[in-house]
C-alpha cells in the first residue's frame, strides 16, 4: 500500500481540497501564516467534524493498512510481558507500542511515500490556485467599471459582509498611490473609489506599510466628513482590521477612532444636552452610536491578546479611552451640568460597563488602568459616585413623597418602539453605568485606594462606606415594578437587582468583605427596615418583601465568613460596643421570632411570606449552628419559636386532602406543596441546631429529633442520587448526633445506619466493578482501603453511650448457615458476621475474608488481624500512658526477624509489653509546697484563703510538678475540697447524710462491666506500685458505696432509652482515679468522694455524679445528653474556634468533631492517653483551679496535637489517630501558663454556663 498510482493522486488533490474549503475561515481569520499552520496542527481538538472528513478518512484507512499489523503484533508482546510484571499501567504501553512502531520498517516506508505523494498534490493545488487567480484578475478588470457606476451601501459599520470581501493584494508603490486619492483635498468620487479598494485591501498590508502614518490622518479627518457614506466605509474598514489583524496594529486604528471622537466631541459642532434627550433615529446620531458601538466592542475584545505585546502599547489604548470619557465642558460654561458627555454614548451600549469588568480583570491591565484613574482621571469615579447620590436623592424624594421614582428609570421600557430616550432616561442608564463601575472598582485593593472621592457640590468627602451605605439604601429606596415589566426589562437593570448583584459579588471576596461590609453603618442601613418594623414606625419601602429578602440574603453571605459572624454577633469593636445599641445578631433574631408569630401586619395576606420567614431563619442558621453565634441566639428561645411552627404546620400538612386527581396545578395540590416546603424549612433549621453539642441538646428539647434526623436521611438520600451531598456539614451534624444515645436511636429508626451498614458491606464484600486488579497486595493487608473511607468513618463514629443504646441485652445471632446473598442490617449484624468470625459458616460466607475480618477488628476495636490481632489483644489488656506501656508494631520489619515480638495468647502478659517505671527521686523539702501545705492545715482561713491556695498551687505546679503526686498530693486534694466542701459559697449540689455499708462487700453485686474495670484498675495500680494485694475489695467497697450514695440523689424516669432505665451505663474511672490516688484506702476514697459531690467540679470531672440526677432539670435527664457534653464540649469547640482555628478547620473537613473525642477523654480520665502523673496533674488543677479548667485542658492538648492533626486529616485517618494514639510528648505543666491566659479570658463566660445546668433549657 507504500505505493501510490496516479489515480491516489487525483483523489488525495479533490480530498484535501474539500478539507481546505471546510476550513477556509478559521485559515482566513488567521493574522499571520504561522497563526494558520497553528489551526491546521490544532485542527482535531477545535473541528468536531474532524474525523468525519474524506481526506483524514483515507489516511486513516492507510496507516491502519500499513502498520495495523505491527501494532497489533508489539501489543501482543506487551501485554504478556505485563502479565509476567515486566510492564504495567495502560500509559506505558500505549507509549512502548507507539516507540516500537515508530521505530519499525513499515513505518518509515510509509512515511517517505505520503511525503513524496502530498508534496505531487500540494504543488498541483498551488499552479490551479494561480491560474485562478489570473482568471479573476481578468474578470475583475472587465466589472471595474461597472463598480465606479454602482453606489456601495451598507448601513452597518461591522456587519458581517465586512469580514467575507475577497482580498486584493497590493504593493507599495499601489499604497501610496491609495493614500494621495483619500486626501481630504481629493474630489468627492475619486476618494469614494479610493475606500472602496481600501475595503478590500487585507488590513496587515496597509497597517504594515510606509504610508500608514498618513494614511490614518487621511481616514480621521474623513471620519467628519458630512457625507455619512465615508464613516460608514471607514468604520467598515476599521472593523475588518479589528477582527484580523494583532493588537500591535489595532491599537494605533482603535486610538486615532478615540482621538477623532474626542475632538469631535469638543468641537463647536457638537451641541447634545442631556434635558434635549436623545433621538436614535438621527441619522447623525445614529453615525455617532456606531463609531462608540465600534470602540466599545474593541475595548472588550483587546484583553484577550494585549498581555502578548509591550505594556505601552496597552496604555495608549487606556488612556486615549479615559481621554474621551473624561471630555466635558468647562467648569464656568453656561451648558456644562447638561452636556451629553461620551460616556453616556458608552453607557447606551454598554450599560453595564463590561468593558471596565474586562480592563481590570486581569492584573496586567488593571494595575495601568487604576494608575491612570488615580493620577490623571480621577473626575471619571467622582462623576460616577456624583452620579450614584443624585439618583439616590431622586428615589428618596419620590418615595417621602409617597410616590413612584418609576419615570426616571421606566419610561423607555413600556415602549419598545420608541428609538428615542428622554433626559432622565439618559441619566437612570448612566447611573447604572456608574453603579456597575463603581462596584467593579471596589473589587480591588487599588481601587479602594481611590477614596475617598471630594465631590464640587458636597463640603464632607464621601468614604467607601458611606458609598456602600448609599447602595444598600438603594435596595428598598429604589422603584419598585409592575411584574410585567419586571419580567421582561428591568430584572437586570433595577437599581436593587444590580447592587444584589455588587453586594453578592463584595461578600465573596475576602479583603473587600472587611473593607467595604464589615462595618456597623453598613449593618444599620441593612437592617433599616427590620429595625422599623422593630420599633414601630413607619415603613416607606418598595417591595416590602423582596426588600427583606435582598437584605436576608446579603446578611446570610455576611454570616457565613468568620470575619463577618463576628460582626454581626459582637459589631465593629466587640470592646466599645454600647448596650443602648445592640448587635445586628439581636436584632435579627427578634424580627424572626417576630416573623413566625405572623406579628407584622403589613405582611400578612403576602404569597411570599414563607419566603421571607425562611430566609430570615437561614440567617439565624448561620448563627446558631456555631458554638459562638448559638450562645447569642439562646437567651430568645428561638429553637422553641421555630419548633411551635413546626408543629403547627405538621398538623396542618395531616389535615390537607391528598389530590384526587394528578392536576399538579390544583389549588389543593399547590397548597400542599407549600405546606411541605415550608415544614422542610423548619425541620431544616431545626436540625441545623444539632451542629453544636448544645444546639443538639436543646434540638431535643423542641420534640423533633427523630423528625429531624428522617428530614436529614430522606434529603442525603435524594442528593446522593444526583452528586449534590454536602459532605462537611452533614457529616458534623451526623457526629454530633452519634456522640449522645437519643441521636444513636434516632439515626437508627430513621434507617440511616441500615444504609451505612449496607453499603459498607457492598463496599467491603462487593468492592468496585472499576478497579482493575494488576498484581496482589502485599501482606499485611492495609486494614482501611481508600473505598471504604467514608463508611468506616460514619461507623466508627459511635460512642460508647451510643453503643450501649443500641446493643444493651442484644445477643450475636452466631446462626448455624449464611446464605450468600444475606446482608448484615444493623452494627449487631457487622460484629457477627466481620468480627467474632467464630464459625466455619461465618468464614465460608464471606467472599473477601481477610480484608473484611480486618476491617471488622479495625473498625469497632480499631485495630486488624494475626500481627494486628496480637496489638489488639496486647492494648486490651495492658492500662497505660505512652511511658507506661509498649505497645507490638502493626507492620512487618525488614531483615532477618521481621516480627520480634513474641504473641500473647494467655496470662500472664509477657514482660517485654511493660515499660518500667522510673524510680521516684528522692523527697526534698520545697518551700513552696511548706507553704501550700501550711495554708491547708491552717485552722483558721483568712479572706481570700482559696484564692491565695490556687496561686501558690499553682506556683508549685510551675517549679515543681513532680512533688505533686503520690501521698501529698492525696493530702492536698483532702484537705482543700474539705474546706470548700464546708463553705455554702463553694457547695453547688446539696447532699443527704449518707453512712457507708460494711467494707466486706461481694462483688458480684458489681455489674460485669464494673467488674472488668476493678480487675484492669487494679492491675494497673499494682503496676504503678500503688496497690498492695487483695486491693479489689477496697475498689468494690468504694464502688458499690458511691453507686447507692448517688442513687438518694437520682430521680425515677420513665423513658425508651436503655442508659435511663439502669444504673449508669459504663465504668466508674474517676472513683477509680482518686481510689489510685488514696493508695486504695476505700475509706479514705469515700469519704473524699461525698465531700467532692458537693462542688460544681464534681458534675464535670466525675460523670456518673449527675447520672438521672434530681439536681437537674427533668428534661435534661430525659434527653440523657451530660453536661460535659453540651457545657464542656461545647465551650471546647467554640474555644477552639477562637484559639486554634487550622484545628478547627481540619475537624470540619473531615467531619469528625473535638466534642466527641474530648467526650472519650474525659469519661475515661485521659487513660491509656497520658501516663499516671499526668492523670494526676489533670483532677488536681480541675479541682484547685476550677471546672473551667478541664475545657483548658482539652485546648492545651489539641494546641499539641496541631501538627499530628494535621497531617492526619490530610491522610484521612484523623479519628482513627485520635482514639488509638497517646498524648505522646504532653505535659500539664507546660501548658499551665496558657491555661492562665485562657483563664484570664473566658472564665467569666464559661463559668456561668458550667452554673447554669440546673436551669431549665440551657
Amino acid at each position: 500500500m507504500s505505493h501510490f498510482t496516479s489515480e491516489d493522486e487525483a483523489l488525495l488533490q479533490s480530498m484535501l481540497r474539500q478539507l481546505l474549503q471546510s476550513v477556509k475561515e478559521k485559515i482566513t481569520g488567521a493574522p499571520s501564516v504561522e497563526c494558520a499552520e497553528e489551526i491546521l496542527l490544532h485542527l482535531e481538538e477545535t473541528d468536531e467534524n474532524f474525523h468525519n472528513y474524506e481526506f483524514v478518512k483515507y489516511l486513516r484507512q492507510y496507516i491502519n493498512n500499513t502498520v495495523g499489523s505491527v501494532i497489533e503484533e508489539e501489543t501482543e508482546k506487551c501485554t504478556s510481558a505485563q502479565n509476567q510484571g515486566e510492564v504495567s499501567g495502560y500509559d506505558t504501553l500505549v507509549q512502548h507500542v507507539t516507540k516500537k512502531t515508530r521505530e519499525s520498517k513499515e513505518y518509515r516506508e510509509m512515511m517517505h511515500a505520503l511525503k513524496n505523494v502530498m508534496m505531487v498534490v500540494v504543488e498541483s493545488l498551488i499552479n490551479k490556485f494561480e491560474e485562478d487567480r489570473i482568471r479573476n484578475k481578468e474578470l475583475d478588470s472587465k466589472t471595474k467599471k461597472e463598480r465606479r457606476s454602482g453606489y456601495y451601501t451598507d448601513n452597518c459599520s461591522d456587519s458581517d459582509s465586512s469580514f467575507n470581501q475577497s482580498y486584493t493584494f497590493m504593493s507599495q508603490e499601489q499604497l501610496q498611490l491609495l493614500v494621495e486619492r483619500l486626501d481630504p483635498i481629493q474630489p468627492k468620487e475619486v476618494r469614494q473609489e479610493a475606500l472602496q479598494t481600501l475595503c478590500f485591501a487585507p488590513p496587515s498590508d496597509i497597517l504594515n506599510s510606509e504610508s500608514w502614518p498618513n494614511l490614518r490622518k487621511h481616514l480621521t479627518m474623513s471620519l467628519s466628513d458630512p457625507d455619512a457614506t465615508f464613516s460608514e466605509k471607514i468604520l467598515r474598514f476599521y472593523a475588518k482590521t479589528f477582527s484580523s489583524s494583532p493588537f500591535n496594529m489595532t491599537r494605533e486604528v482603535y486610538t486615532s477612532l478615540a482621538r477623532h471622537l474626542e475632538l469631535y466631541f469638543l468641537s463647536g459642532e457638537y451641541s447634545l444636552r442631556i434635558s434635549a434627550g436623545l433621538d436614535v433615529s438621527n441619522t447623525d446620531i445614529n453615525c455617532l452610536l456606531k463609531k462608540v458601538r465600534l470602540l466599545n466592542e474593541y475595548q472588550k475584545e483587546a484583553p484577550s491578546s494585549w498581555i502578548r505585546h509591550p505594556e505601552k502599547y496597552m496604555e495608549e489604548v487606556v488612556e486615549s479611552t479615559l481621554s474621551l470619557l473624561s471630555v466635558k465642558h468647562e467648569p464656568n460654561h453656561p451648558a456644562s451640568p447638561d452636556f451629553l458627555s461620551p460616556v453616556y454614548f458608552l453607557a447606551l451600549l454598554d450599560i453595564k460597563a463590561v468593558w471596565f469588568k474586562k480592563w481590570t480583570h486581569a492584573y496586567y491591565s488593571r494595575t495601568v488602568l487604576l494608575r491612570l484613574l488615580e493620577k490623571k482621571y480621577k473626575s471619571l469615579v467622582n462623576a460616577a459616585v456624583q452620579q450614584c447620590l443624585d439618583y439616590f436623592e431622586f428615589c428618596k424624594a419620590a418615595v417621602n413623597k409617597n410616590s413612584r421614582a418609576n419615570d426616571f428609570s421606566q419610561q423607555h421600557c413600556s415602549d419598545k418602539q420608541n428609538l428615542s430616550y428622554t433626559g432622565r432616561e439618559l441619566q437612570y442608564v448612566y447611573f447604572v453605568h456608574s453603579l456597575c463601575l463603581l462596584g467593579r472598582l471596589l473589587i480591588y485593593k487599588q481601587g479602594r485606594n481611590l477614596f475617598p472621592v471630594q465631590l464640587k457640590n458636597k463640603k464632607d468627602s464621601v468614604s467607601i462606606t458611606e458609598l456602600l451605605v448609599l447602595f444598600t439604601q438603594l435596595i428598598y429606596y429604589s422603584p419598585s415594578y409592575p411584574k410585567t415589566a419586571l419580567a421582561v426589562h428591568t430584572d437586570n437593570y433595577s437599581p436593587a437587582s444590580l447592587v444584589m448583584e455588587i453586594l453578592q459579588v463584595f461578600c465573596d471576596q475576602t479583603g473587600c468583605a472587611a473593607e467595604c461590609l464589615y462595618t456597623d453603618a453598613v449593618i444599620d442601613a441593612l437592617l433599616h427596615p427590620v429595625q422599623s418594623f422593630l420599633s414601630g414606625t413607619e415603613v416607606y419601602i418598595n417591595c416590602l418583601e423582596t426588600t427583606l429578602i435582598d437584605v436576608a440574603d446579603i446578611l446570610a453571605r455576611i454570616a457565613a465568613v468568620e470575619d463577618g459572624l463576628s460582626l454581626l454577633l459582637y459589631g465593629e469593636n466587640e470592646k466599645t460596643a454600647k448596650e443602648d445599641s445592640p448587635t445586628a445578631v439581636h436584632v435579627i433574631v427578634q424580627f424572626t421570632k417576630k416573623l413566625l408569630r405572623d406579628d407584622i401586619s403589613l405582611l400578612s395576606g403576602s404569597e411570599i411570606l414563607p419566603v421571607v420567614k425562611g430566609a430570615f431563619i437561614f440567617v439565624c442558621r448561620q448563627m446558631y449552628r456555631t458554638c459562638e453565634g448559638l450562645q447569642m441566639v439562646i437567651p430568645y428561645g428561638l429553637h422553641e419559636s421555630i419548633g411551635e411552627a413546626w408543629k403547627k404546620m405538621s398538623l396542618l400538612s395531616e389535615r390537607v386532602p391528598t389530590p384526587v386527581t394528578a392536576d399538579l396545578t390544583s389549588s389543593i395540590s399547590l397548597e400542599s406543596k407549600n405546606i411541605l416546603l415550608w415544614e422542610e424549612t423548619l425541620l431544616d433549621a431545626l436540625l441545623n441546631f444539632s451542629a453544636t453539642p448544645k444546639g443538639l441538646f436543646l434540638l431535643h428539647s423542641t420534640g423533633a429529633m427523630n423528625d429531624c434526623v428522617n428530614f436529614m436521611f430522606s434529603s442525603l438520600s435524594k442528593k446522593l442520587q444526583t452528586n449534590e451531598y454536602e459532605e462537611f456539614g452533614n457529616r458534623v451534624i451526623v457526629t454530633q448526633m452519634a456522640t449522645t444515645p437519643t441521636g444513636a436511636v434516632a439515626l437508627q429508626s430513621s434507617g440511616f445506619i441500615k444504609a451505612l451498614v449496607t453499603e459498607l458491606w457492598a463496599l467491603l464484600e462487593c468492592g468496585k466493578d472499576d478497579l482493575r486488579i494488576t498484581q496482589p497486595k502485599s501482606t499485611p493487608v492495609d486494614p482501611i482501603d481508600q473505598s471504604c473511607q467514608k463508611a468506616f468513618f460514619l461507623i466508627n463514629l459511635l460512642t460508647y453511650p451510643a453503643v450501649f443504646e443500641l446493643l444493651s441485652k442484644q445477643e450475636v445471632p452466631n446462626k448455624p448457615m449464611y446464605s450468600l446473598r444475606e446482608v448484615p442490617t444493623d452494627i449487631i449484624d457487622i460484629i457477627d458476621r466481620l468480627i467474632i468470625l467464630n464459625t466455619e459458616a461465618k468464614i465460608h460466607s464471606l467472599f473477601r475474608y481477610e480484608q473484611s475480618h480486618i476491617f471488622g477488628l479495625r473498625d469497632f476495636i480499631i485495630d486488624g488481624l494475626s500481627v494486628e490481632r496480637n496489638h489488639v489483644l496486647v492494648r486490651i489488656n495492658l492500662i497505660g500512658g505512652p511511658l507506661e506501656r509498649i505497645l507490638p508494631l502493626r507492620v512487618l520489619d525488614e531483615g532477618s526477624d521481621p516480627y520480634p515480638w513474641p504473641m500473647f495468647s494467655s496470662f500472664p502478659l509477657p514482660k517485654c509489653y511493660l515499660a518500667e517505671i522510673p524510680r521516684k527521686a528522692e523527697f526534698r523539702q520545697d518551700k513552696d509546697l511548706d507553704k501550700l501545705l501550711s495554708l491547708l492545715k491552717s485552722p483558721e482561713k483568712q479572706t481570700g484563703w482559696t484564692e491565695i491556695c490556687r496561686k501558690q498551687f499553682c506556683k508549685v505546679m510551675k517549679a515543681r510538678p513532680d512533688i505533686i503526686s503520690g501521698t501529698i498530693l492525696a493530702e492536698l486534694m483532702e484537705k482543700f475540697v474539705s474546706h470548700l466542701s464546708e463553705s455554702r459559697l463553694d457547695c453547688y449540689f446539696s447532699t443527704g447524710n449518707y453512712k457507708a455499708m460494711d467494707a466486706d462487700v461481694k462483688n458480684e453485686s458489681l455489674s460485669s462491666v464494673q467488674q472488668l474495670g476493678v480487675e484492669m484498675t487494679v492491675r494497673y495500680g499494682k503496676y504503678l506500685n500503688l496497690l498492695k494485694e487483695h486491693a479489689e475489695n477496697g475498689l468494690c467497697f468504694v464502688l458499690m458505696n458511691c453507686e447507692k450514695f448517688l442513687k438518694q440523689q437520682q430521680r425515677t424516669v420513665v423513658s425508651s432509652l436503655r442508659c435511663l432505665r439502669e444504673r449508669y451505663a459504663g465504668y466508674d474511672w474517676f472513683a477509680s482515679s482518686v481510689f489510685l490516688i488514696m493508695s486504695g484506702d476505700g475509706e479514705k476514697t469515700l469519704t473524699f468522694l461525698q465531700r467532692f459531690s458537693r462542688l460544681l467540679v464534681s458534675a464535670f470531672l466525675w460523670l456518673p455524679r449527675l447520672h438521672i440526677s434530681m439536681h437537674l432539670p427533668i428534661t435534661t435527664v430525659e434527653s440523657g445528653i451530660h453536661p460535659v457534653y453540651f457545657c464542656s464540649a461545647h465551650h471546647i469547640e467554640m474555644l477552639m474556634k477562637a484559639e486554634l482555628p487550622l484545628v478547627f478547620s481540619a475537624f470540619h473537613m473531615s467531619g469528625f468533631t473535638p466534642s466527641q473525642i474530648c467526650l472519650q477523654w474525659i469519661t475515661q480520665c485521659f487513660w491509656n492517653y497520658m501516663d499516671w502523673s499526668e492523670i494526676c496533674h489533670y483532677i488536681a488543677i480541675c479541682i484547685f483551679l476550677g471546672p473551667d479548667y478541664q475545657i483548658y485542658m482539652c485546648i492545651s492538648v489539641f494546641r499539641h496535637l496541631q501538627q499530628d492533626i494535621l497531617q492526619h486529616t490530610e491522610a484521612q485517618d484523623l479519628q482513627v489517630f485520635l482514639k488509638e494514639e497517646a498524648l505522646h510528648g504532653f505535659r500539664v505543666s507546660d501548658y499551665l501558663e496558657y491555661m492562665e491566659s485562657l483563664e484570664a479570658t473566658y472564665r467569666p463566660m464559661l463559668l456561668k454556663d458550667m452554673r447554669n445546668i440546673r436551669v431549665q433549657n440551657t
